[in-house]
């Protein structure tokens, strides 16, 4: 996985960090029995992945792999038994 740099994105890291502090936001209010609080840390978190997401779509993310052709094109991988 080392070779690979799975994860090691500003995309990545900005989902991660914002969904680890809804977590702990909902995590504390939880031991607080305060049913709203939990239900904001929740909202974190899926705000987590939508940012992370919305990152990766405006290419911070991980770039797909290429590959170059017989006359030297760049060609994109396509997923197994996509057809044309």
């Amino acid at each position: 996985m080392a070779g690979s740099s799975h994860g090691h994105t500003l995309a990545a890291w900005t989902g991660v960090t914002i969904t680890i502090i809804g977590f702990c936001v909902s995590g504390a209010f939880m031991v607080m029995a305060e049913p709203l609080g939990f239900w904001a840390g929740m909202v974190i978190v899926v705000l987590g992945g939508v940012v992370g997401w919305i990152m990766a779509a405006m290419g911070l993310g991980k770039q797909k792999p290429t590959t170059q052709g017989r006359e030297g094109h760049q060609v994109t991988r396509e997923p197994a038994g996509a057809g044309s």
